[in-house]
């Protein structure tokens, strides 16, 4: 049952007999449906349910998923006690900012992260293509898809969690080979690599990160997370005469204003015991700069990546290029914890970064990246800035 875009209280709980064309609530509908007293009832698309004059649909799935009162869920045209205890409900959702409070309350949450490239590559090879392929008319004598031309497609033309685009750009590919067939009536085999690519999807749309070529001072590799996965953010930090004022560019949202302000404010408050001279924070200005000044970014896990860039330009000392970063600070220069770190490892991964700096309290987490590639990069668990920066600077 797809439950988006529902604002009817009534396709839950059905009608009164007294109406005119009264029928069942879509739950009752649906064991019907399933002809058993124990199935699995997906929910799809749960954090899309809206609410206006004809009812409140989310606060009536209360009553259908709390497994305290569902063995006795009253269906408005049965008018008796229907038992759903046996039931499985499974829900989907995007987000969890939306679902109701207390409807959540009642659900077991289960977060899966995106896809990782050698996922996406698997599932292109063993689902994806073999499907389109069939729908298109075609057979594996007429069209061959290289390892790195399903690897091209995947960096190049999708940017996404899941793999729907990727489905739509493979799908493509195999439209123009059969098209390419039908015109010129040649059955030699058509194979799709990563220099072919471009003849059939035109120009990659999306250029990957790239590490930084050289070790550069006042210049530190972040990481974030992003609804499609990880990737790498390089923080700019200039000094230029002034009067100590900062200024704050690249579109950041409150949150990473506020790690900036807060990397600042410590690094002054601790300026000797990083051998900062602290005569500058008077006749200096700060320029914080997050490319590309175009994309939206915000987040709590800059603080220390902004903290680093600082005291680089400070005492003139570079970052190094081969370390990659994560974790908040705070006002004392502890480093807090963050979200998302499989995906972000996985982005330092992809750019040839093996040095990776994290929250001493996100150690737990390494247990969700890969083995094949939580073997090849160096995790350094960090719990105050100075730590950081013994590893990061040169």
């Amino acid at each position: 049952m797809s439950v988006g875009g529902v604002k009817d209280e009534a396709e839950v709980r059905g009608h009164r007999k007294t109406y005119i064309g009264a029928m069942p609530g879509r739950i009752i509908f649906g064991m019907k449906e399933a002809k058993c007293n124990n199935p699995v009832f997906l929910l799809d698309e749960i954090d899309k349910i809206s609410s206006d004059l004809r009812g409140d649909p989310a606060s009536a799935m209360l009553e259908v998923l709390d497994p305290q009162q569902n063995n006795t869920f009253r269906d408005r045209y049965l008018e008796i006690p229907y038992d759903l205890s046996q039931v499985m409900f499974v829900t989907t959702a995007n987000t969890l900012d939306t679902i109701p409070a207390p409807l959540l309350d009642r659900m077991e949450v289960i977060t899966l992260s995106g896809y990782t490239y050698k996922e996406k590559e698997e599932i292109a090879k063993r689902y994806l293509i073999p499907r389109e392929i069939e729908k298109n008319g075609l057979n594996n004598k007429l069209i061959k898809f290289t390892e790195d031309g399903i690897k091209a497609i995947i960096e190049g033309y999708t940017k996404e969690a899941g793999v729907r685009n990727l489905e739509r750009e493979i799908g493509s590919v195999c439209r123009k080979v059969a098209t390419d067939y039908s015109l010129n009536k040649s059955k030699k085999l058509r194979t799709i690599s990563a220099k072919t690519v471009a003849n059939y999807l035109g120009a990659s749309k999306y250029e990957g990160s790239e590490m930084l070529e050289d070790s550069i001072v006042g210049v530190s590799t972040g990481l974030a997370w992003t609804q499609v996965g990880g990737t790498t953010l390089s923080i700019e930090v200039n000094l230029f005469s002034g009067k100590g004022n900062l200024t704050l560019t690249g579109k950041l949202g409150d949150v990473m204003q506020e790690s900036a302000k807060t990397a600042l404010s410590h690094v002054k408050t601790y300026a000797e015991s990083y051998g900062i001279d602290k005569t500058l924070f008077d006749t200096k200005d700060f320029h914080i700069h997050v490319p590309e000044g175009a994309t939206p970014k915000d987040g709590p896990s800059a603080g220390i990546t902004i903290a680093t860039a600082i005291v680089s330009a400070l005492t003139n000392k570079a970052v190094s290029n081969q370390v990659a970063m994560t974790g908040e600070i705070t006002l004392r220069g502890r480093v807090l914890a963050i979200g998302g770190l499989k995906e972000k490892a996985l982005a330092a991964y992809s750019i040839g970064i093996r040095k990776v700096i994290i929250p001493r309290a996100n150690l737990k987490d390494l247990e969700e990246i890969p083995e094949a590639i939580r073997s090849q990069i160096t995790f350094i668990p960090v719990k105050e800035l100075k730590e950081v920066l013994k590893e990061a600077l040169v």
